[in-house]
């Protein structure tokens, strides 16, 4: 069986130091756009969804990216929603498990998905207040791609 406890541990390191101080409409379509621009850098076509409590924030879609996508966006944010923790995280940690989401937690497979793709967004001294997904490519890019764009704001300042 292979050993995620490495992988598991740099995921939680991840939520624990990518958190804002405070993180407003302007912050959310300054990381959308910083996103954005990553996947037109790199020849990546995605769909990115930024909320907060509830409220869609920003959310745009690049060529070939339909309906399907925005079910797939659903299903990840109702899994950090409920876990309160990366998408990307509940899937290792599932797999280290050696079952499933649907399996170990008794949701409903079309309404959770434990993939790569969706961040919380967490404020310092207020907890989870949103979440940022990524979707099209495989479950860790769209993790990675939503990681160093939050690697990269937060160490711009973070708060627009």
């Amino acid at each position: 069986m292979e050993d995620y406890s490495v992988l598991l541990s740099d995921l939680l390191r991840q939520e624990q130091e990518l958190q804002f101080t405070e993180f407003n409409n302007n912050t959310a379509i300054k990381l959308g756009q910083l996103i954005l621009s990553k996947a037109f850098k790199e020849g990546k076509e995605i769909t990115v969804d930024i909320r907060k409590n509830g409220m869609t924030l920003f959310h745009a879609k690049m060529n070939n990216n339909g309906l399907g996508h925005d079910r797939w966006i659903t299903r990840k944010i109702n899994t950090v929603h409920h876990f309160e923790h990366s998408s990307y995280y509940i899937h290792v940690q599932m797999k280290s498990w050696n079952t499933t989401i649907q399996d170990n937690a008794f949701v409903d497979s079309m309404e959770y998905a434990a993939e790569g793709g969706c961040f919380p967004i967490i404020v310092k001294g207020a907890g989870m207040v949103g979440t940022i997904t990524v979707s099209r490519l495989a479950g860790h890019e769209d993790h990675d791609m939503v990681v160093t764009s939050l690697e990269q704001l937060l160490l711009a300042g973070g708060i627009f």
